[in-house]
């Protein structure tokens, strides 16, 4: 045979054992078993549970109110000649209004010279009186005489008593012409303008004084809160400190303490009403104003906290799912003290440094495996 077909025959016959080859690693490898795949891990977040110092308080919702309010109203009738400036600060005893006190000193006038005719008059029968009683002495007059004499007097000092308190009433609406403030504080918005009659029959007031610096919150508590206030402030015979923070953003008001507590539990909302005292030198309190009131019973020193979205409740009770080994969900169930500003205190169940999961519990189950990129902030307040 010639050495070309020869060659070509065994060529043949080695891509034909090469083909061999491939063909049965493609099927070995095709029927081997596949291997398990890992389950992918649950998206969480978690942070680490921490040791903390925790204020217990009791948040309320309130309202200021200025310490004291007088709307100013006349004592006499006339017209009102001067009103003070809107949003002034006064002082007790400093001017907030003037009536015209032209014709109150015309009758002071009449009333005074009144009682000086009178006083005259009376003083002339007073002398008439010792001469007849010296002439019915020596027998020279009739006795009738003196008694007329006599009632004449008591006739005149009456009219001198009368005159002298209509010299007095007159004296005191003239003072009344000028109205000043009876408390500190701050003037409201006019409510009579100068040049308008008033009288005494007006009750809308001319002008409003509150004051404001010290101001009043009033807030109420449930009547649970409020034996646990009562218990932590010796029947309220101890300082209660307060806070009033900003509805809005959160803010610090103003810090103060309960002063007055009501006399009864509100049957229709089981609640009792409490009033605090803020110095509010700055003004930051406004008399109207709604804020949020926080009552500081006790401080819990060095206790574990997690964020009280960690908690959750089933029909056993609170748990929370922690990051257990091999990054798996650990359910566990927890005690919860209290939770203070979406802090919960936990006493049993977690402990400083363990992970909990913060977010993405409710898609998970115990054991299975977790996926979480770092740790979030701390769960200290």
């Amino acid at each position: 045979m010639p050495a070309p077909r020869r060659r070509f025959r065994w060529g043949f016959v080695v891509l034909a054992a090469v083909l061999v080859v491939l063909l049965g690693l493609v099927w070995m490898f095709s029927h081997q078993p596949a291997k398990p795949q890992r389950a992918p891990g649950v998206p969480v977040t978690v942070v680490r549970a921490s040791l903390a110092d925790v204020p217990v308080s009791v948040d309320a919702l309130g309202s200021a109110q200025a310490w004291k309010s007088d709307l100013i109203n006349t004592q006499v009738n006339g017209m009102l000649t001067w009103v003070a400036a809107e949003g002034a600060n006064v002082k007790a005893g400093q001017p907030l209004a003037q009536i015209d006190p032209g014709p109150y000193r015309a009758a002071l006038t009449t009333a005074e010279g009144a009682l000086r005719r009178d006083q005259a008059v009376l003083a002339g029968a007073e002398v008439n009186l010792a001469r007849f009683q010296a002439l019915a002495a020596q027998d020279s007059i009739a006795k009738q005489q003196v008694d007329d004499q006599a009632a004449l007097v008591k006739q005149d000092q009456g009219a001198v008593e009368l005159d002298r308190g209509q010299v007095a009433t007159a004296q005191l609406n003239l003072r009344y012409t000028r109205i000043v403030s009876p408390i500190d504080g701050r003037v409201g918005v006019r409510l009579v303008d100068p040049g308008n009659i008033v009288n005494t029959s007006l009750t809308t007031g001319i002008v409003s004084v509150n004051q404001i610096s010290p101001i009043a919150v009033t807030f109420t508590v449930p009547q649970g809160d409020f034996q646990h206030l009562a218990q932590v402030s010796d029947g309220f015979r101890r300082p209660l400190p307060a806070v009033a923070l900003s509805q809005e953003t959160g803010q610090l008001l103003g810090e103060g303490e309960v002063s007055i507590v009501d006399n009864h539990v509100d049957p229709s909302t089981a609640t009792v009403e409490l009033k605090a005292r803020f110095p509010n030198d700055a003004a930051t309190l406004w008399p109207g104003q709604f804020v949020n009131v926080r009552l500081t019973l006790q401080t819990l020193s060095r206790v574990v906290t997690v964020p009280a979205a960690a908690v959750n409740e089933g029909p056993n009770g609170s748990y929370v799912y922690l990051v257990g080994p091999g990054e798996k969900a650990v359910m566990r169930p927890v005690v919860v003290a209290t939770t203070q500003n979406n802090l919960a205190v936990i006493t049993q169940g977690v402990r400083a440094g363990d992970l909990v999961v913060t977010d993405g519990q409710m898609t998970l189950r115990n054991g299975m495996p977790v996926l979480y990129h770092g740790v979030a902030a701390g769960a200290g307040p």
